[in-house]
């Protein structure tokens, strides 16, 4: 079996990320083969509650309303129209349901309690709920998990050396606390970043560094590859190549062998073949539906051949299994 360890070091880390592509891609997936059935692929559907209008700086994102993009500001949406869209994605092969709202905290107030209500509605809808909300307390977690929460996002972006040079409304502390409170409401944590922001390959093995030597890793880690939305501070960053998506992904699956390893943002501009590359290397999670919060994402029937050619499968939901039953989590 894998060894769950905690006390990595970054030159340990390192030395994984720079091994020979193709070794490393065989080393990962050799891994991912001993800890999961390779042909399964867990499909997320993000729904955006509540867009735009966000006090936060973070220069990748259009939903921040000092920045001037196309994202049209839009309240929080209704219980039922939330609950109607859950059930429209198990329809369609999801077993987790992310919802996102462009806050940069959770307050105590009737929008909470209308997402709690959310919360209930979609799991009553056999789905694994995520919530990804910013900031929360402990209590807070606790309520979310009392509404039958399965999982919390909340990403740490980047590395801490190269996080000030992305956000200044919040530290990066600040998000260490909202994992921490998530853990202890015995919730799933969700936590990965984004690469492609202007950080070295220092950052980027810096940011793994703090996710594998945190108390419990994360049981899913979104590895996103920047879309640069006009508007946004980052809006002229090259995209980044597959090979640094790969290695990211291979990476962080030898790191953290019982986590969902996920693809996320940046997959509508892949091939069949680079997304076939990433899930050899130890990929085991997309998101589908049409928008990743605001960002275009590969349409259903695009997915339904990806699913074909590979000859993969949708994983089945988890919900209703309580965390501490799942074998992968600690």
């Amino acid at each position: 079996m894998d060894e769950i360890r905690h006390n990595w070091t970054r030159e340990e880390i390192a030395e994984i990320y720079n091994r020979p592509v193709l070794e490393l891609i065989y080393q990962a997936a050799t891994v991912h083969r001993r800890n999961f059935d390779p042909q399964e692929v867990q499909v997320s559907t993000l729904l955006s509650i509540k867009t735009g209008g966000c006090p936060e700086d973070c220069a990748y994102c259009p939903q921040a309303a000092r920045y001037h993009t196309d994202v049209k500001v839009q309240k929080l949406m209704e219980v039922e129209e939330v609950v109607n869209a859950a059930k429209d994605a198990k329809e369609k092969g999801s077993s987790r349901f992310c919802l996102g709202a462009a806050w940069r905290e959770v307050r105590d107030n009737k929008d909470f309690d209308k997402v709690l209500d959310m919360v209930k509605g979609v799991s009553d809808v056999g789905l694994e709920v995520c919530c990804t909300l910013g900031m929360l307390t402990e209590e807070q977690a606790m309520k979310l998990k009392e509404a039958g929460l399965y999982a919390y996002n909340h990403n740490l972006d980047t590395s801490e050396e190269h996080y000030d040079k992305i956000i200044s409304t919040r530290t990066y502390d600040d998000r260490l606390k909202t994992l921490e409170h998530a853990r202890k409401a015995k919730l799933s944590v969700c936590s990965g970043g984004i690469i492609g922001m202007g950080e070295s390959h220092q950052d980027r093995i810096g940011m793994l560094h703090t996710l594998v030597n945190l108390p419990q890793h994360p049981d899913s880690v979104p590895v996103n590859a920047l879309v640069p939305v006009e508007g946004t501070p980052l809006e002229n960053q090259p995209m980044v190549s597959i090979w640094e998506m790969v290695r990211m992904i291979a990476t962080a699956r030898i790191l953290m062998p019982k986590s969902m390893v996920r693809l996320s943002a940046g997959r509508i501009r892949m091939s069949i073949e680079d997304q076939a590359l990433c899930f050899l290397a130890g990929a085991n999670s997309i998101f589908a539906g049409e928008k990743l919060l605001t960002t275009p994402n590969p349409e259903k029937d695009k997915d339904q051949e990806l699913f074909q050619t590979l000859n993969i499968r949708p994983m089945a939901s988890k919900q209703g299994v309580s965390v501490e039953q799942i074998p992968h989590c600690h």
